[in-house]
């Protein structure tokens, strides 16, 4: 007996470290002295900083791979994946420099490897980080058909000085929303039970509350907010930044927060996209559990000082970002109060 006949083929695996390679090698900087399929990952240190500080960050996308397998496109959650490790970290004010990857199917697809590979390689690109290694399991009778799992593992930098500072967080501070463009990775297993469980819908179901078929819609791609906001890590006016994802509002803003403040957001200075009131109305969702599970519509919130309001708004207006002023911090103990129609 060999150990293809027990469900594992080295020789696929071989081959598909061929296409991950030049897909790889695609998102490269000049740091990277190693290619993929070495033991160990080398990184060259090559950097301007006077006290530079490593941030590190993992994470998965959750059961969003469940639509991606029922759509049988793969190529949408790589990218997500590298977004939100990105995000997690710039809430540190980092600089991605490298990512890893842990891929893990029943059996490897050459395809859906390749296409998985092409989205890390496309985040990797979008937010200037190198893809430099990563694992790739065969694991027969684990996963069912066409089912598989990733994770993703971040490294960046940041200037000592530069880290946000919860401490200098005070009432009277501004809290800005920056848009999501939809579910990001968050709240699938509750998607899932009401689209597919209850409505009985399919991927390729138009609905027109949304104006989107239901799989585009749930693999639009989770959004990285590093390109926009890079330039201001360096001018230090982002007091505290809260990547809105599992916990929604009520468990993320409160991780930018002393425990000395609390934050009122006011849910009427945004409209909240079409696909949040739809699965509400249809899952019998109330509104608390609206706000502690998905994003609504706001993927980042930035705390910034009411001295530096004016300066971070005409930034983002020269991004032609679309933002709102969301709430501000008051004296509390570390939560969160949603007003403006809000119904708890």
């Amino acid at each position: 007996m060999k150990y293809r006949d027990a469900g594992v083929n080295i020789k696929a695996a071989q081959k598909s470290v061929k296409s991950i390679r030049r897909l790889a090698r695609e998102t490269f900087s000049k740091n990277v002295l190693t290619d993929i399929g070495s033991f160990g990952a080398l990184y060259e240190m090559k950097h301007s900083y006077s006290q530079p500080v490593l941030v590190s960050s993992t994470d998965g996308v959750g059961t969003k791979l469940e639509i991606s397998s029922m759509t049988e496109r793969y190529d949408t959650t790589g990218h997500d994946l590298v977004n939100h490790c990105v995000n997690d970290i710039l809430t540190s004010g980092a600089e991605p420099l490298f990512f890893l990857d842990y891929i893990a199917t029943p059996k490897l697809n050459e395809n859906m490897i390749e296409e998985i590979i092409i989205g890390l390689a496309k985040g990797c690109k979008e937010n200037n980080c190198s893809l430099i290694g990563g694992e790739m399991a065969e694991m027969p009778d684990f996963y069912k058909e066409k089912h598989y799992d990733i994770a993703g593992f971040i490294i960046g930098i940041v200037e000592k000085k530069r880290i946000p500072d919860i401490k200098k967080v005070k009432p009277g501070d501004i809290l800005i929303g920056l848009k999501s463009n939809g579910l990001h990775t968050n709240g699938f297993s509750l998607v899932r039970k009401i689209l597919f469980g209850k409505l009985k819908l399919t991927v390729e179901d138009y609905l027109p509350e949304i104006k989107n078929y239901v799989g585009d819609e749930l693999l639009k791609i989770h959004r990285s907010y590093y390109p926009l906001l890079s330039p201001l890590r360096e001018i230090g006016i982002i007091k505290g930044y809260a990547h809105i994802t599992g916990g929604g509002f009520y468990d993320n803003i409160p991780r930018t927060l002393p425990h000395t403040c609390s934050a009122v957001i006011d849910t009427s200075t945004w409209e909240t996209p079409p696909i949040f009131s739809f699965l509400q109305e249809n899952g019998d969702i109330p509104a608390a559990e609206m706000y502690h599970t998905f994003n609504m519509g706001i993927g980042m919130v930035l705390v910034v000082g009411s001295e530096q309001e004016h300066e971070l708004e005409t930034f983002l207006k020269s991004k032609n970002e679309d933002f709102c002023k969301v709430g501000k911090v008051i004296e509390g103990e570390g939560k969160v109060e949603l007003t403006g129609g809000y119904d708890g």
